[in-house]
C-alpha cells in the first residue's frame, strides 16, 4: 500500500463547530494567548487557564466529526494513512482514523506538572485546581503552549519522509515548526492542498490546490485518487 500522509489544521474542525484561533471570529478576539496558552499564564493564573480549556473541552464534547474526517477514514481502504494534526481535538479518532499523531497535544487529556510522562484521560469536560496526579502534583492540560517545545515534531518529520502522497487540509502553514514539515516530503511526492483560501503561492513545492472546505474537498479528492490509481 502507498503511504498517504495527511497534515490537518483547524480548518477541518471548524466545520464541526470548533472555534479557530486565527479566523475573523476566532478565539483570540476573546482571549490574549499570553493569558491562557503559555507557561507564564499557567504560572500567573492557572484558574483562568483551566477555565479556558474547560470551555473548549465542553464545546468539543458537543461537536461531531464531519465529512472531511470521515473521508480520511475511507482512504484507509486504499492507502496506508498517517494523520499528523495540529488540532488538539479528538475528531479524527472519533471518526475512526487509526493512526493519528497530535503535534500540539490532546485537550481531552491532562498531564502531571511534576512528570510529563504521567498522562491521564479527562472524564467529562472539567479539569479543576486540586485535581492531582499520583505523585500529588496539579494536573495541567495535555497541550503544547506557546513557547514550549513540540515533542512529536521528530516523529512527524519521519512520517513525512516516507510519504508517497501528501495532503494538507485546513491549515495556512503559518505556525512553526509544523509548517516546516513540508521540507521533509520527498521531492517526487504529489502534494494536494484542500483549503478555501489563497495560500498556494506560499508553497515552495509543486502543489495541486483544491479551493474547497474539507467537507467538500476531501470527498472530491477521494474520487480523484480512486480514478488515478484505479481503485
Amino acid at each position: 500500500m502507498k503511504k498517504l500522509v495527511v497534515l490537518t489544521g483547524s480548518g477541518i474542525s471548524a466545520e464541526s463547530g470548533i472555534p479557530t484561533f486565527r479566523d475573523m471570529r476566532g478565539l483570540w478576539e476573546q482571549y490574549n494567548f499570553v493569558d491562557v496558552a503559555s507557561p507564564e499564564a499557567w504560572q500567573n493564573n492557572p484558574e483562568l487557564v483551566l477555565r479556558f480549556y474547560n470551555e473548549r473541552r465542553k464545546k468539543l464534547l458537543e461537536s461531531e466529526p464531519n465529512e472531511g474526517h470521515f473521508g480520511l477514514v475511507e482512504l484507509e481502504k486504499y492507502f496506508d494513512v498517517r494523520i499528523i494534526t495540529q488540532n488538539v481535538d479528538d475528531l479524527h479518532e472519533r471518526a475512526g482514523s487509526k493512526n493519528v499523531l497530535h503535534l500540539h497535544g490532546e485537550i481531552r487529556k491532562s498531564r502531571s506538572t511534576a512528570d510529563s510522562n504521567l498522562i491521564y484521560k479527562i472524564e467529562g469536560w472539567e479539569l479543576k485546581l486540586g485535581d492531582k496526579c499520583e505523585r500529588g502534583s496539579q494536573l495541567r492540560p495535555h497541550v503544547v503552549w506557546f513557547g514550549e517545545a513540540v515533542p512529536e515534531i521528530e516523529n512527524a518529520s519521519e512520517i513525512c519522509r516516507k510519504a508517497d502522497l501528501f495532503i494538507v487540509i485546513g491549515t495556512s502553514l503559518n505556525v512553526y515548526p509544523a509548517a516546516g514539515l513540508l521540507d521533509y516530503v520527498p521531492e517526487n511526492c504529489p502534494i494536494y492542498l484542500i483549503d478555501p483560501s489563497e495560500i498556494c503561492a506560499s508553497f515552495g513545492k509543486q502543489v495541486i490546490c483544491l479551493k474547497e472546505k474539507a467537507t467538500t474537498g476531501v470527498p472530491f479528492l477521494i474520487n480523484e485518487l480512486k480514478n488515478k490509481y484505479q481503485f
